[in-house]
This record gives structure tokens, sequence and C-alpha cells, in this order.
């Protein structure tokens, strides 16, 4: 065989386009299997019960001709075809459809299958109702705690700041022993009792850090008329109640 001429017109003609070979093979393949499935259907032996619905919905599709006894004694009767029934035109013109069940399932069992639907897209919609509501109930008890948890750190910056006042109050009154212990701040280095005595000190300021706010700002202001949101020293009673903002940290804020 001679060889191909490369710069021929019959060269330059062909498709060389990358993949392109590919693609006619897989459309081919598509094509046999579609024509194959066609031939498959058609020569495939159709089962008793398709034939008998067949044979059935051509029946009931056709209209009653003459030979049905029923539909020749209407027209012994005067009656028409595409007439309505009745002495005056009022009743149907189309017979009543025939609802023919396939299934051997009981009567009844079509309903309560249904029924049994209904009640379970209700149950799941209940379920997705609770699950809202415990999400809900979730996020509002998380934004409870968080606000809580920053109050409460609010306090305990407070309480800090009403100890170290305290102390130097105190000490510039030559008070060298706090009324109570935790009225100061504790040294971060001191020399510790034993752990019975301090078991004793834990269980004897048992209260709350709102509490030992209330009670510490309360001594500052009888004692020493110091106000720990004004962060001003009065000069007496009377000139802390006439000219203090407020008489709480509620009216502080």
């Amino acid at each position: 065989e001679e060889d191909e001429d490369y710069m021929s017109d019959l060269f330059i003609k062909q498709d060389v386009r990358p993949g392109l070979p590919m693609v006619r093979r897989m459309k081919e393949a598509i094509q046999k299997e579609e024509k194959q499935k066609e031939a498959n259907e058609k020569n495939r032996q159709k089962s008793i019960k398709e034939e008998e619905k067949e044979r059935r919905d051509l029946v009931l599709k056709s209209a009653l001709g003459n030979e049905n006894k029923g539909f020749a004694l209407l027209q012994k009767m005067g009656y028409k075809s595409g007439q309505a029934l009745g002495k005056s035109g009022e009743g149907i013109v189309e017979p009543i459809p025939l609802n023919i069940k396939t299934g051997r399932s009981g009567l009844g069992h079509d309903e309560l299958k249904k029924r049994k639907a209904e009640e379970k897209l209700e149950n799941y919609r209940q379920k997705l109702h609770m699950k809202k509501q415990a999400n809900e109930q979730a996020a509002d008890q998380f934004r409870i705690r968080f606000k809580n948890k920053q109050e409460e750190r609010k306090m305990e910056g407070d309480l800090r700041k009403s100890q170290r006042a305290c102390q130097q109050l105190d000490m510039q009154k030559d008070i060298d022993v706090p009324k109570e212990t935790w009225y100061w701040l504790e040294p971060e280095e001191e020399d510790k009792k034993d752990e019975e005595d301090k078991e004793d000190e834990c269980t004897s300021t048992d209260l709350s850090v709102s509490e030992k706010l209330h009670v510490l700002t309360t001594y500052l202001r009888e004692e020493h008329f110091y106000c720990i949101w004004c962060g001003t020293t009065y000069e007496d009673a009377e000139d802390l109640s006439s000219n203090c903002p407020g008489n709480s940290a509620a009216d502080h804020d």
C-alpha cells in the first residue's frame, strides 16, 4: 500500500479534534441500547393481568351498543344515545364510572393506609415543632446564663474595687485590722494559718458576691462617706445624701 499523502485535501478535511471518536462511540452505544430496549419491549410477552387490563379499558372506553340488553331496553322506552336520563332530561348522560379493585387487600384498607400516613405526617410535624421550641428555649437559657455571668463578673470587679478602697480608707484612719476579713483584698503572699482556721473563716463569710458588695458599699458610705461608683469621698452624711447622684449601683448605672 502506498503511504498516505498528508498534504492531500482528503487528509485536511478529516476531523481530528481530540476526544471526538470517543464521543461518537458513546452516542452509537446509547442508540444501540435504546434500540435493544425497544425490541425487548415489543417481543416481551404480556402477563395475564396486563391483557385483562387492556381488554377492560377497551370495553370501558367503547360506547354501549344494541347488543347490550340494558341499552336495548332504554331504546325501546324512547331513549336516544347522548340524551340525559329522566322524563325531563335532568339525569346523567354518561354511565356511572367503575372503580375496579385490582389489589388483594380488604375493603377499607386504602382508608386505613391513608389515615396512618396522615397520622405519621402529623407526628413528624409535632416533632419538628417540639425540636424548634427546644432550640429556642436552649438559646434563651444561654442568653440568660451569659447575661448573668456578665453581671456576676461586673459585681466581682465592683467588689474588688470596694475592697481596695476600703483598705486604703481604713488605713488612712489607722485601722490595721478590717472589720471583716473579706473587707480588704487578701494579700498575694502571707503566712498561712492552720487548715482548720481557714475552713472556719470560709464558713463564717458564706455570702454571695452581691451580698458582700451591698454590705461593703454600705460600710464605705456610712463609715467613710465614700461612694464607690462616684469615686468620691464626701465631707459628711448630709453632703453624701445631697450631692451623690444615686444611692445604689442601679441608680449609678
